[in-house]
């Protein structure tokens, strides 16, 4: 197949060319029209205690069971006023006109609640009826144009900032890629030494882009995908066609410096780099692919959009850019300085010298000190993540200026009688006096819960659902309402009882998460060993590279407990810090390590084992592989660093932290562990490297991946 590739892009590679623009500016067209509906939701299982609970009410009531849309009106007089009754009742009148909102609460005179401590600001609540994310979006948007335009109104609530996250993901996206094309660009020139093979990393990744939002808007129209995947979509695709690009077009110098420009440069280009970018965007996409195995919609987008863009930059790489190399012959050289392009030829016909070369042969001449002390750093390292601590998506995740965030500050701090954690429970059960005294009962046990503020009578919502309202004394997701969730749901009641409720939300989420988290690391590290074993034929370097794909996770995440959980570099980073780390994170960053690692060893391995196979020795085959791939796969990982870093600079800290986590084990991946613990390692270890049984020695035989014919 790669020999016909080829011959196609030889023959015919301005119709090649030609196809992959257009195919290119129809997928972009389409794509940004389909995945303007994305969702911001999706971090809850749908099959989880809270999710059914709240479906309880909405069916029964057709109305939310949790506020939507909440606005803080200040009056600039006391409430009780005539003038802030008047005020207060065109609030409630312009939701109640709303044609999505099925129920309304605001201050009732003469009772308590809803109405600050002071007496001037009073809160006003909606809940929608049964409409679907988009919409509740929509409505959303709909309510706080009208609302933020009456004097003294901010609108905020869940939906609200569902809406807000939405449209700065947008924002945050084309900024982060105006930060990164240009400084893409320039370390390109850096790498390559010369403009016209710069400017090829950047424009294949533009049509992986391309490509991915096309996949990301039909997939919604199936699935309902997250707006968060956005933001993986363009980093990781713009990393990936980076890596692959880089790849093939330096091992196209190669070939051509060898034997000049042509098919048989080109074949040989392909049957190498174009079969380990194959090879690397099957693992890279099955390694994210074990992320669908989670219910939430947020890491199922996330697995899906990588699963999809891997697969893209892989036939970008190996469909689109031979062809490009074919037109351009040597002139992939050209508009270089003429220092610029000998320093480049030196480097590409280097192999028994160089700085990577010396620095491997320094490493194995030292394995056990170089293995100890970078172990030693990478554990280091790790151990903040001992003590993290695990949060959900909230307004927290918003800027500062965010109205949604602005309105859940005023509350806590303007409400305080109104800001205890609500824990309803929707129980079952008949409308009679019989069930109303049973269920009475069980209510005063769990008055006499610890941490229980008050509990609600019960109320009847129709359809043998009835509605308990308790309120604990600690703030949401504290480990007192948390355990306070959990007693409430182990406490026996004379009807079946579902508990709803913020808190139980998040005891949803950490559980289905756990539940599902070891099929995911089962997909994930069995994707990681059967891809370098069919690469290496070896039983022993898929192993390290699992052992070693853990400890970059590892460091990373006790990284990012030291930023995001302290709160270090809340200036740098713009970002306030809530003491914990989104309870999704180490999941998606761990599919993500776990994906590029892999790739960057098969970029190492498989060349360390064309030169093995070709009778090099074993040490020399390391120190040569690692000269031959080491300014490559440094250059990509600083490409790709640039391309994920970017979004370090979003106002979203689940998209920071996701930027940054990325970015940090590519750099760790591609310094500590390529340059020092694997060098180190396979000196240790020496032929056993390539060991493994007889019965899949026979198997790699039949099937395994070879560098060349």
């Amino acid at each position: 197949m790669l020999d016909r590739i080829a011959r196609t892009s030889q023959a015919h590679p301005i119709r090649v060319i030609i196809i992959a623009l257009i195919l290119g500016a129809a997928a972009l067209g389409i794509g940004t029209a389909l995945v303007g509906s994305l969702s911001s939701g999706g971090f809850n299982d749908p099959a989880s205690q809270a999710v059914l609970a709240q479906d309880a009410v909405v069916a029964a009531t057709g109305a939310s069971a949790v506020p939507s849309v909440v606005a803080i009106l200040d009056p600039g007089t006391p409430i009780a006023s005539p003038t802030g009754q008047a005020a207060l009742a065109d609030v409630v009148d312009t939701m109640k006109a709303d044609p999505d909102v099925a129920r309304v609460v605001g201050p009732v005179p003469g009772r308590a609640g809803l109405v600050s401590r002071n007496g001037d600001l009073a809160t006003v609540v909606a809940y929608f009826g049964n409409i679907d994310d988009s919409q509740s979006q929509v409505a959303a948007l709909r309510l706080h144009d009208k609302l933020s335009h009456m004097d003294g109104v901010q609108v905020g609530g869940g939906w609200t900032a569902a809406a807000e996250t939405s449209a700065i993901v947008g924002e945050d996206l084309i900024r982060a890629e105006l930060i990164a094309f240009p400084l893409l660009f320039l370390v390109s020139l850096w790498v390559f030494r010369g403009l016209v093979a710069a400017l090829l990393p950047p424009v294949m990744g533009a049509l992986v882009i391309f490509g991915g939002f096309f996949f990301l808007g039909v997939s919604n129209q199936i699935f309902g995908v997250s707006v968060y995947a956005l933001n993986l979509v363009t980093g990781l695709g713009l990393g990936l066609a980076i890596d692959y690009s880089l790849l093939i077009v330096s091992r196209y110098r190669e070939e051509i410096a060898r034997s000049g420009p042509g098919l048989d440069a080109l074949t040989a280009t392909l049957r190498t780099a174009g079969k380990s970018v194959i090879f690397s965007a099957i693992t890279v996409g099955a390694a994210l692919a074990g992320l669908m195995i989670f219910p939430q919609n947020f890491l199922f987008s996330m697995g899906l959009g990588g699963l999809m863009v891997a697969l893209v930059a892989a036939v970008v790489a190996v469909g689109v850019l031979p062809a490009v190399l074919a037109l351009l012959g040597n002139r992939i050289n050209a508009l270089a300085p003429r220092r610029w392009r000998a320093r480049s030829e030196h480097a590409d016909a280097v192999e028994e010298s160089g700085g990577w070369y010396r620095l491997s042969r320094f490493v194995m001449r030292r394995p056990v000190a170089v293995a100890l002390v970078s172990g030693a750093f990478m554990v280091l390292l790790a151990l903040p993540a001992l003590g993290i601590r695990f949060t959900t998506t909230d307004s927290n995740v918003l800027p500062a200026t965010s109205a949604a965030r602005q309105v859940d500050e005023t509350l806590t701090v303007e409400f305080p009688d109104d800001r205890y954690s609500l824990i309803f429970a929707a129980i079952t059960a008949p409308d009679t006096s019989a069930a109303r005294a049973k269920i009475a009962d069980w209510s005063k046990g769990v008055l006499a819960l610890p941490d229980v503020e008050t509990v609600h009578p019960a109320r009847y919502l129709g359809g043998n659902t009835w509605q308990v309202d308790v309120y604990s004394k600690a703030p949401p997701l504290n480990q007192r309402s948390i355990d306070l969730v959990n007693a409430i749901d182990a406490r026996a009641g004379p009807y079946p009882a579902l508990i709803g409720g913020f808190t139980s939300l998040f005891v949803g989420q950490r559980t289905s998460l756990a539940a599902h988290l070891p099929w995911a690391v089962l997909v994930i590290v069995l994707a990681t060993l059967v891809a370098l074993f069919a690469m290496t034929g070896s039983v022993i370097l898929p192993i390290k590279a699992v052992i070693m794909n853990l400890l970059t996770l590892g460091a990373t995440l006790g990284v990012l407990v030291l930023i995001f959980q302290d709160g270090r570099l809340e200036g740098v980073l713009q970002y306030t810090g809530v003491g914990a780390v989104d309870l999704t994170q180490p999941i998606l960053i761990g599919a993500l390590a776990f994906g590029l690692s892999t790739d960057y060893a098969v970029f190492l391995l498989s060349r360390i084992k064309e030169l093995r196979d070709s009778g090099v020795g074993e040490h020399e085959s390391v120190a040569i592989g690692l000269q031959r791939t080491g300014r490559v796969v440094t250059g990509a990982a600083l490409l790709f660093c640039i391309a994920m870093g970017a979004f370090a600079t979003s106002r979203i800290i689940i998209i920071k932290e996701l930027g940054l986590g990325t970015a940090l084990a590519v750099a760790l991946d591609a310094t500590i562990v390529r340059a020092l613990l694997v060098p180190s390692l396979m000196a240790l270890l020496g032929k056993w490297n390539w060991w493994a049984p007889k019965p899949l020695r026979k198997l790699y035989e039949r099937i395994g991946v070879r560098e060349g014919p």
